[in-house]
């Protein structure tokens, strides 16, 4: 059962009573704060230790620092007194804050802090840089159970990574929106259904390429490179061969190949297998908005995978994601199903762990846990885009990284030799009516999966590779009202079925949504209930599978 923050925070100050290295303790002390008392998901995310400042002769590091709510944290033992001055290395005699204060002088403008904290363990001191002439506010860790909400402000940092990723998303989707309305009037035939369905893949395929050259999964720039050496005219027929070359593992390539195409790495998966798509002729505006404006202009590698249904949604008009049932569940409200359902009490098991004494009984339920974790399998009989699967994966995916956090930093040994990482997209099962949303669905964890990846690459300080992709065929495409779950998954596997299906109310039922709603809803007596929503069909199918059970 989950705890009260009340109670984090009280565990909290009760595990570090009267203890606190500067230099061995810090990080464990704010990644434990961020993460157990104000359930920060991904502490990493938020809080940049050692931070370099350029001083007039030589490089000082911040203890910590967090560039979203830009506060400048000045760690020190359990035994300095906060309020004395202390020689500098310099011959300089400063207060923790007088030296937090000269990092501020030769931060940059957008780096100044609003607030400084000066922190020994047991008190924290808090400075409002508005207010900078006021006497600071100090918090016991004694009383933290009762005081934690005066540190809110260090909390905003999560909602604002999100509002950052959320825009940054947005500018995507208009982006993608220019590309396909540019595109789709080069088909000859736009409305037929082999051209919708092409100019779906090639959307998804570009943003995958856009993607991987600016987070490393390609070479830098490598798809814009490739791409600004073509002319428009050139590009459907430099896209048609670099699309196969992608599907081609490289001992199976024309060994005559150009260089920039020989260059890209072989990615599997599926999602360049299709080399039957209709791709139009390029115009010079179209091929500006992508080599130029998509390419050059813009980081895809700080995108949300998980606002990533969202993006795409842009490129379909009001009426297909009527009629297709496609929609977005913004992150919050996704936390308000799986935190409760299972994440709460994953954290609070992960903690319990943690607090653990004995290094080698800490060390044997880390992996125990890890292994717990990479056993679990989920549904979303509705999945559109992908969020629920998507977010939850990078949520299991956070805690196992703080499993490796803790036993590469603990000294506890990792086997290099076998697979650290075991939380996987096979995990996550889905099912789609929407053959474009499945599509992005899919890619939709590949990002998710290379950017966690690229997490724990920088945890383990060990080398990766994110391709090829392992081959992902648990996005199903077809219509879960109709279909048997259990050619999707073995049901009696399933840990958690979740999601939000579409509600589609009765009046806005098509003929064969109706049809559905007659053979699942129907009382005792047989009797149908005409009038419910779409998304009760869903429930009722998930309650008749977990009876069955």
């Amino acid at each position: 059962m989950a705890i009260s923050q009340k109670e984090a925070a009280k565990r909290f100050a009760k595990k570090w009573e009267g203890r606190g290295a500067e230099n061995k303790d810090d990080r464990s002390f704010w990644l434990q704060l961020l993460m157990d008392v104000f359930r920060v998901d991904d502490p990493f995310a938020v809080i940049e230790f050692q931070k370099p400042v350029k001083m007039e002769s030589s490089t000082r590091f911040i203890d910590a620092y967090m560039p979203q709510t830009r506060v400048l944290i000045e760690q020190k033992g359990v035994d300095v007194d906060l309020n004395r001055k202390y020689r500098q290395s310099g011959g300089a005699e400063l207060t923790p804050y007088e030296q937090a204060l000269r990092y501020d002088q030769y931060m940059l403008p957008e780096e100044h802090p609003y607030y400084i904290v000066g922190c020994n363990f047991k008190s924290f001191q808090i400075h409002d840089m508005h207010r900078r002439f006021d006497k600071p506010e100090v918090i016991l860790l004694k009383d933290l159970a009762e005081e934690y909400s005066r540190l809110s402000f260090i909390t905003d940092a999560r909602r604002m990574h999100l509002q950052k990723e959320k825009k940054v998303s947005m500018d995507a989707g208009e982006i993608v929106g220019k590309i396909y309305d540019s595109l789709q009037r080069q088909y000859i035939d736009p409305e037929s259904e082999r051209a919708k369905r092409s100019l779906n893949i090639l959307c998804v395929r570009f943003v995958f390429c856009l993607y991987a050259e600016d987070s490393g999964v390609f070479q830098k720039d490598q798809f814009h490179n490739y791409l600004a050496e073509l002319s428009a005219d050139d590009i459907r027929d430099g896209l048609i061969r670099l699309f196969r070359v992608l599907d081609t593992p490289e001992s199976e390539r024309d060994p005559y190949l150009k260089p920039s195409l020989k260059a890209f790495p072989y990615t599997n998966g599926g999602l360049f297998h299709d080399q039957d798509i209709e791709i139009p002729m390029f115009t010079e505006e179209i091929r500006d908005i992508l080599v130029e404006h998509a390419s050059m202009d813009f980081d895809w590698s700080v995108i949300s995978p998980t606002i990533f249904g969202g993006v795409f949604e842009s490129t379909l008009n009001p009426e297909t994601r009527r009629k297709g049932g496609m929609h977005y569940t913004s992150i919050e409200n996704i936390h308000k199903v799986i935190d409760p359902l299972f994440l709460d009490d994953l954290k609070a098991e992960l903690q319990e762990v943690l607090d653990n004494g004995r290094t080698d009984i800490r060390r044997r339920k880390l992996h125990e846990f890890q292994d717990k974790i990479a056993s679990l399998k989920f549904l979303d009989p509705a999945c559109g885009s992908g969020n629920f699967l998507t977010e939850t994966y990078l949520s299991l995916r956070r805690l196992e990284n703080i499993v490796l956090r803790e036993l590469t930093e603990g000294n506890m040994v990792l086997d290099l030799d076998e697979d650290l990482i075991k939380v996987s997209i096979s995990q996550f099962y889905g099912i789609e009516i929407n053959d474009f949303a499945a599509d992005v669905a899919r890619t939709a964890l590949w990002i998710s999966e290379a950017q966690m990846m690229e997490e724990t690459r920088n945890i383990v300080q060990r080398e990766m590779d994110f391709l090829p992709l392992k081959s992902n065929s648990n996005i199903h495409t077809g219509n879960a009202l109709r279909m048997d779950w259990n050619s999707v998954i073995d049901c009696k596997s399933i840990s958690y079925i979740m999601g939000n299906p579409p509600f589609i109310g009765y009046a806005l039922q098509n003929s064969n949504q109706k049809q559905d709603m007659l053979t699942i809803l129907v009382d005792e007596k047989g009797k149908p209930y005409k009038t419910a929503h779409l998304q009760s069909s869903v429930f009722k199918l998930s309650k008749d599978l977990i009876d069955s059970i």
